[in-house]
């Protein structure tokens, strides 16, 4: 998939748990895993805000487009 995640990237920068930012972010720790795990097919903006918001960055330090080749 042309889009990848970065928020292991953003969590580490932020110093913050899986666990913790679920819990900021009112998702399960499931969910958040999927997601960070570029498992996930859709991202709500609502929560693409929370965790910016959480996170103090932008979209675009959270999600990036990859051309596959």
């Amino acid at each position: 998939m042309p889009i990848v995640v970065n928020l292991d990237v953003m969590m580490a920068k932020r110093k913050i748990s899986a666990g913790e930012l679920a819990d900021r972010v009112d998702i399960t720790p499931a969910n958040l895993s999927i997601l960070k795990n570029n498992k996930a097919k859709a991202v709500r903006f609502s929560t693409l805000e929370a965790i910016c918001r959480e996170l103090d960055c932008q979209p675009g330090d959270v999600l990036e487009y990859v051309k596959d080749e």
